[in-house]
């Protein structure tokens, strides 16, 4: 009884902490650099992160995955920290440390405890100032990029489904292709053009710098004054984003993986990016059909009928667009076709009929749960904080992003699926094994 009681005060202390305003400073050293504090005394551990406005979508048609190159090439080291050293450093301070790159952004970050802040400031600014990018580097990563891709894409079931689906939703947006990339693009690229992406992108005044923890902001400030003043601005990154002609017709296509026995059936909607009210809307909406085991398609397709091994909609959110998509794994043999009839029909009731009352109060309290849940660890605070001010271009989005979503309602669920969730708006691909 006593664990219990302990784990119940614990939540309702997370509850009501992660629920309050996230108190921030923010400003730009000379060189561009955007700097985003946050101090949090409930745990001696600090986040240094660093949020690069640069992903797959800045890259040439002829030299997709730089930008995921580059999460693992900025990791070789700099003019001061040797080779394989970097989470040596990270490793023996006590701290943890990864990247990870969208379509839109590359995110770098460091969890140390607090009393290492220096040392996760000096790496960042090594990474940022003078990383060491050479034909020993970007041969041992090319090779690391490819295991990645054999091991995550080629050789992992339904690894291709998002790239087939990204390609017949995008023509014109570098939304057509996915993050990982092409192989043959990275080894045609030479020292120069990776020289060049670097220092267009990888710059003071494409990032974010947040810090978030157990800081003092004025101390920070000054630290942060000494390890990034010097590192030199670079050129202003423009950017034209491509606009998608609308589908008027229901597009219907056909994909084959070679590690797959069951087939799937996708279908794929385009929406808009995520800074839209609507985007949010479509992630309820989503919820309604598939998020856990008492949604209307899973309850259906595979509690009812057992005519699925798997169903799912999520909504796919990205800066420019979305791409709603809904999926299901057939069981006994059932007809791909018939399992596309059974998804439809669920969004036709949400595009004809209000979710009732209940729903949408177990909808709000997940969604509120989810936020809250993002924000109780000092790493979602600063991820949280650099989209904000990446994309939303408001970095306080953080504390009004509940209140946005506790205005949806009902109303708007059934408005974006009638509006967005229409056959001659969609791609259909029949994901079937290769033999």
């Amino acid at each position: 009884m006593k664990s219990k009681l302990f784990f119940f005060f614990a939540w309702v202390m997370t509850f009501s902490v992660s629920a309050q305003k996230v108190a921030f400073t923010e400003y730009n050293l000379k060189n561009g650099l955007h700097v985003i504090l946050h101090q949090d005394k409930t745990a001696p551990v600090v986040a240094v992160s660093v949020m690069y406005h640069v992903g797959s979508k800045d890259e040439q048609t002829n030299r997709t995955g730089f930008a995921h190159f580059f999460e693992h090439l900025l990791f070789e080291g700099s003019d001061n920290i040797k080779r394989g050293e970097f989470m040596k450093i990270v490793s023996s301070n006590g701290g943890q440390n990864n990247a990870n790159t969208t379509q839109d952004r590359t995110f770098y970050y460091e969890v140390f405890p607090s009393n290492q802040l220096a040392t996760g400031l000096w790496l960042e600014s090594e990474r940022m100032l003078h990383p060491v990018i050479n034909e020993v580097g970007v041969k041992t990563q090319n090779e690391v990029v490819k295991e990645e891709k054999r091991l995550r894409v080629d050789n992992q079931p339904y690894g291709n489904f998002l790239s087939e689906i990204m390609k017949r939703l995008f023509t014109k947006h570098p939304y057509t292709w996915v993050p990982i990339g092409s192989m043959a693009d990275l080894d045609a690229a030479t020292l120069d053009e990776f020289k060049a992406f670097n220092k267009k992108y990888y710059t003071p005044n494409n990032a974010a710098l947040v810090i978030a923890g157990d800081i003092e902001i004025e101390k920070t400030k000054k630290l942060v004054e000494n390890y990034f003043a010097e590192v030199p601005s670079g050129q202003v990154v423009t950017r034209t984003a491509a606009k998608e002609t609308p589908i008027t017709k229901e597009i219907i296509d056909t994909a084959y993986d070679s590690n797959i026995q069951i087939p799937a059936i996708l279908a794929a909607y385009r929406v808009p990016g995520q800074t839209e009210k609507e985007s949010k809307v479509l992630e309820m909406a989503s919820a309604v059909l598939s998020q856990g085991n008492s949604s209307r398609m899973y309850k259906k397709m595979v509690d009812e009928k057992r005519n699925s091994l798997q169903v799912a909609s999520f909504n796919y959110s990205l800066e420019d667009y979305g791409a709603y998509i809904t999926f299901a794994l057939p069981n006994n043999n059932t007809s791909l076709d018939t399992l596309l009839k059974d998804m439809d029909d669920e969004i036709v009731k949400l595009q004809t009929t209000l979710i009732s009352e209940a729903e949408f109060t177990k909808l709000q309290n997940q969604f509120e749960n989810d936020f809250i849940g993002k924000n109780s660890k000092m790493l979602g605070v600063a991820e949280n904080l650099a989209n904000g001010y990446t994309f939303y271009k408001n970095t306080n989005n953080i504390n009004t992003e509940l209140e946005e979503i506790r205005k949806i309602t009902r109303q708007d669920i059934q408005e974006v699926a009638k509006k967005y969730l229409n056959k001659n708006q969609r791609a259909v691909v029949y994901y079937l094994p290769k033999k």
